[in-house]
Formats: C-alpha cells, structure tokens, sequence
C-alpha cells in the first residue's frame, strides 16, 4: 500500500503540475480534499476545485513551473514528500508584478491517503527564500544589515 500511497502523489507533482494535466485533480484528490499551508490563500484550501484554482495561480505565476521529487518516504496512510521546483516568475503572484526573476523553492509535503485518493495535506515551502528571489524582501546580513 505505501508504494500505492506514493505513487498517488507522485501524480500531483508529474501529471497535474509537471505536465499541467489540471483535469488529473479529479482522480488524485477525494471531493472532502482538506490542504493545510501556509502559502495557500487563508492558510487552508478545501476541496479540488479550491486546490486546482491554487495550482492555476502557481502555474500563471511560473509558466515554466518544474517540480523534482527528492525523496519520498510512506508509512500507513500517509506520504511524506521533500520536493524542489524552479520556475521563471512572469506573472503576477498575488500582488507581486512579474520580475522575469529565474527562482528555486524547496519544500515538504505530507499527504493522507483514503480510499484511494489524497483526503488532507499538509505542505510547508520555503516562502521567504521565494520572496527574496524576486526581491520582494531584501536578504538580511550579519547584526540585520543588508546583505
């Protein structure tokens, strides 16, 4: 079952957000789909229409979007994912103007699974480093001066 578990997720970051097969959401995630993070609009999104308008907004955002699996590890019903994704931001992101600014962002997802589709998530990026990839927050150096 934990290979089955992974695989499923897999799905989100090759088929749906790799591949831009938005139509794949359907057959990953269950209709009581629940997304806790931080990036997402509230903090929680429920339901795959909700997470497929947050998918769009990432994929505006970053047309060239790529995620890499780093490692993948299962126990029970759940899946943990360590994940990188590159992209080109040239379209608005919220409120932050398209910067042509190239962007890596790490992060760490973590995945219920039931009956075979995606029911809760948990996701954590590195949302800081991408604000100062685009310049939105100036890095600071040693004793808060700007780096």
């Amino acid at each position: 079952m934990s290979e089955q578990n992974k695989a499923l997720f897999k799905r989100t970051i090759e088929e749906v957000l790799n591949q831009r097969k938005l139509e794949v959401i359907g057959e990953v995630y269950a209709a009581n789909f629940v997304l806790h993070d931080p990036s997402a609009l509230g903090g929680k999104i429920s339901g795959p229409q909700h997470y497929k308008r947050f998918a769009e907004i990432y994929l505006a955002a970053f047309p060239d979007l790529h995620f890499t699996i780093n490692d993948q590890i299962a126990d029970g019903d759940k899946v943990v994912t360590r994940w990188t994704a590159t992209g080109t931001h040239r379209g608005a992101l919220m409120s932050v103007a398209p910067t042509g600014n190239r962007v890596t962002m790490t992060g760490i997802s973590i995945s219920r699974v039931q009956n075979g589709k995606l029911v809760e998530g948990w996701g954590n990026s590195d949302t800081l480093g991408i604000l100062q990839q685009l310049g939105v927050i100036q890095m600071m150096g040693p004793a808060g001066t700007s780096a």
